[in-house]
């Protein structure tokens, strides 16, 4: 199934009073660490407040700096345990929203209406 902006419209469905809603993790992406004003601050807030009233939120959340990560790997005999982030770049998930949405087109907007309330460019990726 397609939605108008012509991608899949596919998630984990969730089932909510005759409506199917679909989850998505709309991530965040800044290039600093706690960067967000006061202001910003403020509005995310208020979008936080209308995705509960509207029924889209499901949770969110800020992510400490990406020197703070500590990367795992069991995938041999022994968990191998590295400080740092898994992938060094200008840019890195700095929080992120779930929200739940009838279709891609509306996680799009929401999406879009979060990053500009929080003023920093966010991704959008339904959950399978």
């Amino acid at each position: 199934m397609e939605g108008v902006s012509g991608r899949p419209t596919r998630g984990s469905p969730r089932e909510s009073q005759e409506m199917i809603e679909l989850q998505y993790l709309v991530s965040v992406i800044d290039d600093k660490t706690n960067s967000a004003t006061p202001d910003e601050m403020t509005a995310i807030r208020a979008f936080n407040e209308r995705l509960k009233a509207e029924g889209h939120w499901v949770f969110a959340g800020g992510l400490g700096a990406p020197n703070s990560a500590t990367v795992i790997d069991n995938r041999g005999g022994e968990a191998l345990f590295t400080d740092g982030p898994f992938v060094e770049s200008k840019e890195y998930l700095a929080g992120f929203w779930i929200m739940e949405a009838a279709d891609l087109d509306v996680a799009l907007k929401l999406a879009a209406e979060g990053s500009k309330h929080c003023n920093r460019k966010v991704e959008v990726r339904p959950f399978l």
